[in-house]
């Protein structure tokens, strides 16, 4: 059992250290991104609870393949979750004075992300028949997906910390731009997985079908780690362009978001 929980655990802590490498200017406190964290943990009975109110709404699985994977993806995973998130990720760092450069953002929304993902991972590895096959995928796919999420939210989340004009936009981009991405790549599964059900696995035009659809998958999740890791350095960047800034004696610079 022990062996189980470290293999659900694992990855999120390999990403937790990952970001926290990351943030090379000025880290944040630890006891501040332990608590960032534990909210991330917390966020799941929310978004559980808002999950079984959408969830009978969607149409059915057996007559209604796609419609059902595009409801439960968008609907019910990604927006349950990621509003959440966005929610519990506003209460915790949102008035922080440590929350003082472009970086920060990307740093904070990480850690809640991983906070989610490790309590959704232990408890479908420990749910699993299978639970080193489980706990592998998931660690490869599910808990990354994850982190790349919480970078997308915590990246808009900083342009509008930093932009008060752009406030309100970028702040729904918080919102809009993760739930699709997760949308996405949920649907990409639970549509592929509806149609294989229907199907009985056979070798026909559905199975075709989906065989393309995991395909499309892949190619999407190795763009959403390229997406995620420019959208890293260019905050990097900002943040070392910031303290510069700071350090600097020139006044009246406006910064291009």
């Amino acid at each position: 059992m022990n062996i189980v929980l470290i293999s659900a655990v694992l990855p999120v802590v390999v990403l937790l250290f990952f970001i926290y490498r990351k943030d090379k200017i000025n880290p944040e406190p630890l006891g501040l991104l332990l608590l960032t964290f534990f909210a991330g943990c917390f966020s799941v009975v929310p978004a559980a609870l808002m999950e079984a109110v959408i969830m009978p709404l969607a149409p059915p699985a057996d007559s209604a393949p796609v419609l059902n994977g595009l409801f439960d993806g968008y609907l019910v995973a990604g927006l349950s979750e990621e509003l959440w998130k966005l929610l519990l990720l506003m209460l915790v760092v949102w008035r922080s004075r440590h929350f003082d450069e472009y970086f920060d953002g990307i740093v904070y929304a990480a850690y809640l992300s991983l906070g989610f993902a490790c309590v959704e991972n232990i408890s479908y590895v420990f749910s699993s028949t299978d639970a080193a096959g489980t706990a592998l995928m998931r660690g490869l796919l599910a808990v990354p997906a994850h982190f790349l999420f919480g970078v997308t939210m915590g990246y808009y989340l900083s342009l509008a910390k930093f932009d008060p004009r752009g406030r309100r936009r970028h702040l729904l981009h918080a919102l809009l731009y993760p739930l699709l991405l997760h949308g996405t790549y949920d649907a990409l599964l639970m549509v592929s997985t509806n149609l294989s059900a229907g199907n009985g696995g056979g070798y026909t035009v559905v199975g075709i079908l989906c065989a393309a659809l995991f395909v499309i998958f892949i190619v999407f999740d190795i763009k959403l780690w390229r997406w995620g890791l420019k959208r890293i350095k260019k905050m990097q960047q900002r943040s070392h362009e910031q303290t510069f800034d700071r350090n600097n004696p020139f006044e009246g610079f406006q910064w291009n978001i």
